[in-house]
């Protein structure tokens, strides 16, 4: 590795319910199954620990049993702290999951929407770290003004960005004074046709686009190369992106080549969707087989 993942966004608490289908607006269904774990931004912190990279939590965390479950899952993935516990407790997040694997969010802000340019100024970037922002961090105003009071500061360090499901809420000016500091842009197809119409997002030197189980579609320079995916029957897409962008950024971390840790990551994505909970992301080791299978495969194939 050559330097380390530093996550400037927001791990909460997702309360998991698997539906048949969602109610009706004034409507009520019963959950299969219930359960509380760590999600939000520890869904891409784990998925690049997993693949082996050394990973630094920037953002908030809270004081109360939502706090503590989120501490706990961060230290059993390895993953660092650089704050000390918030005065309130950490954020939940209602996941519902219907029998098509496709998953809706109500979110409810705690400590991790509280980040200031102070907090910020904690971290102690060291040569080859690469900065992960995620767009939930563009709306909340405090967290919003640390990261683009910080960002300038962070000099030759990559800034990989991912704008998230509500790339549609930020305002102009904010992208207008973010994305200068963006090398590498990873979101799925519908947040990329928002950030179509951003400017300046052409700016950014790598881009990386979800296509579902079709794969990415990767665009360096202005040139674009397409990745193809890996054949799944998908159990549950809670956390499939968050496992993509976080191996893509370990494997760049890694020293990989851009089509390569694309690939990965498009592996890790396709196990995720596999199994049922947001963090679900694989070993290196799960890639690794994955990989190889897919390759002797296509051999006999040929």
């Amino acid at each position: 590795m050559t330097g380390r993942l530093v996550h400037t966004g927001q791990a909460v608490v997702d309360l998991v319910m698997r539906v048949e289908a969602l109610p009706p607006p004034g409507g009520d269904v019963l959950a299969s199954d219930v359960r509380f774990t760590a999600g939000g931004g520890f869904n891409v912190m784990a998925a690049a620990a997993r693949a082996g990279a050394a990973v630094v939590y920037a953002g908030e965390h809270g004081t109360g049993r939502f706090g503590d479950l989120v501490r706990d899952a961060l230290a059993a993935e390895g993953v660092e702290l650089v704050q000390l516990p918030a005065t309130r407790d950490t954020g939940v997040c209602v996941v519902l999951v219907d029998a098509a694997g496709e998953r809706t969010f109500v979110t409810e802000t705690g400590a991790e929407g509280t980040l200031t340019a102070e907090h910020l100024r904690r971290v102690r970037l060291r040569p080859g770290d690469l900065v992960y922002v995620t767009g939930y961090s563009l709306v909340r105003e405090a967290n919003r003004d640390a990261l683009l009071e910080w960002l300038p500061a962070v000099g030759e360090h990559r800034v990989l960005l991912d704008p998230g499901p509500l790339a549609a809420d930020v305002a102009p000016d904010v992208w207008r004074a973010l994305l200068p500091h963006v090398d590498i842009l990873s979101c799925n197809a519908a947040e990329a046709e928002t950030m179509s119409t951003v400017d300046g997002v052409g700016a950014v030197p790598v881009r990386v686009t979800r296509v579902g189980a079709e794969g990415c579609d990767v665009t360096e320079n202005g040139v674009t190369a397409h990745v193809p995916g890996f054949p799944v029957d998908p159990v549950d897409t809670n956390g499939a992106g968050d496992a993509h962008a976080g191996v893509l950024a370990a494997e760049l971390l890694r020293g990989a080549p851009l089509l390569v840790a694309a690939e990965r990551a498009n592996a890790a994505a396709a196990i995720a969707v596999g199994r049922y909970g947001p963090a679900t992301s694989p070993s290196r080791a799960e890639v690794d087989e994955l990989l190889a299978t897919s390759r002797q495969e296509a051999g006999h194939r040929g």
